[in-house]
């Protein structure tokens, strides 16, 4: 290994080291840091996905973080079978969706998307005229479209492109804004690197036809164009009663009443989400950002799904939230297990995953919120936590789950009482 010594002789500023290779960089990594020869031999072992290849994904690379991925059984989406890939580090998030999804077997989800537009905002400040400014742009609006569609003629071949125009008037700190929104059809990508190109070629335009300056020139993660929408039904009999279904409604109404209730009711919504997003290398991040802005677009920010009493005195309950998902363009078209996971689901276009991520989450908040008006959270969740808690105590193989098992026998699930389990186990 190179030698890049220590304490306050290190320095981070280490010359090409983007040029380098992987293990070239782990070595000089592992110098800086330390690390055992262990440590080295782990971070250097990039499980299936190979180190060419996950060299060209990010940048200075010396290894991957391998997280599990678990299959979702028991969903029916729109009348067919599914089974759901899921990447989470998190207990009980698999368990969940498959428990709800297996309750509510018979009638399934019933699922819709609003289409697959996305939106790219320019944004030109110092506009002396902004009212005139927003009629000349929309006037101009044939010539933007030819302006946008040439800049991806195999999407346009494809049946996407350019859709509509939208203006509007921005009060800010630093007076009024011009914000261009261009309306795009991206298909099955999830479409950030086409409307980010768009907005670009367009920008100088702008700046022309409005007589001020142009500044940002991107996506925008509210993809409030591009909807997916889930409902189902679970039975009185299938859940346990009234009381249950009850209790379910009233957590919901807490939610949807108090922005902090509502982070963390929506936050296990994402468990769900975002476990099939990363699965099918999609962007958690923007999808993420997404939802969460999309639950505060009335002004306050509250709950992302809905629950409510049917005739037959029934729980129905659906789910509304952007979804831009895409099945072409980066992990998701060269991640090999992205691959892997796409032919798993059986999907073949980006409406469809939007249509099975949205029941996802549906299930995923019906499961918690069951859990939180009956047993409490920690019931389930933790007994699938006590085997993490045995494994950090030190615990192997067959020990993981004796371990376990006392610790959700004793509830109380904690790594030194997992420690001292584990000594009297093995005398």
């Amino acid at each position: 290994m190179t030698e890049l010594g220590h304490g306050a002789n290190r320095s981070s500023r280490i010359a090409g080291f983007h040029r380098k290779s992987p293990q070239e960089r782990l070595d000089l990594v592992a110098a800086f840091a330390g690390l055992d020869q262990g440590t080295v031999d782990h971070l250097a072992n990039m499980g299936n996905l190979s180190p060419q290849l996950a060299d060209k994904m990010i940048e200075n690379v010396i290894g991957t973080m391998n997280i599990p991925i678990g299959i979702a059984t028991n969903m029916r989406v729109d009348g067919e079978d599914v089974l759901v890939p899921m990447a989470t580090e998190e207990s009980s998030v698999v368990a969940a969706v498959c428990n709800a999804a297996r309750q509510n077997y018979a009638t399934g989800f019933t699922t819709s998307v609003s289409g697959t537009l996305m939106i790219a905002q320019v944004q030109a400040v110092d506009v002396a005229d902004p009212h005139a400014a927003r009629l000349r742009l929309l006037d101009k609006r044939d010539e933007i479209k030819g302006i946008c569609d040439a800049c991806d003629p195999l999407l346009v071949k494809l049946g996407g492109g350019f859709r509509d125009l939208e203006v509007r008037l921005l009060e800010t700190l630093g007076g009024t804004m011009v914000v261009t929104h261009l309306i795009v059809d991206t298909r099955d990508a999830m479409g950030a690197n086409a409307v980010n190109t768009m907005a670009e070629k367009i920008a100088p335009h702008i700046a022309t036809w409005t007589g001020g300056r142009v500044f940002l020139r991107i996506l925008s993660n509210l993809a409030d164009k591009r909807v997916a929408r889930a409902h189902t039904v679970w039975k009185l009999d299938d859940i346990g009663g009234a009381s249950v279904r009850d209790g379910i409604i009233s957590a919901y109404q807490f939610a949807e009443a108090d922005p902090y209730r509502a982070a963390t009711h929506n936050k296990g919504i994402m468990n769900g989400i975002s476990a099939v997003i990363l699965a099918t290398g999609n962007d958690t991040r923007a999808v993420e950002a997404g939802a969460h802005a999309y639950a505060a677009r009335s002004g306050r920010y509250t709950s992302l799904t809905r629950y409510e009493i049917n005739k037959d005195g029934d729980l129905s309950a659906s789910i509304e939230l952007p979804l831009a998902v895409g099945l072409i363009g980066g992990a998701t078209k060269i991640h090999p297990t992205a691959q892997a996971c796409l032919k798993v689901l059986g999907v073949t276009t980006a409406e469809r995953l939007a249509r099975v991520i949205a029941a996802v989450g549906l299930a995923q908040n019906f499961s918690a919120l069951k859990a939180l008006a009956t047993v409490g959270i920690q019931s389930g969740h933790m007994a699938l936590h006590a085997q993490n808690i045995a494994i950090m105590a030190g615990a192997v193989g067959d020990e993981v789950d004796t371990v376990a098992r006392v610790l959700v026998e004793r509830k109380t699930v904690r790594i030194d009482v997992a420690q001292e389990v584990l000594a009297k186990l093995r005398g």
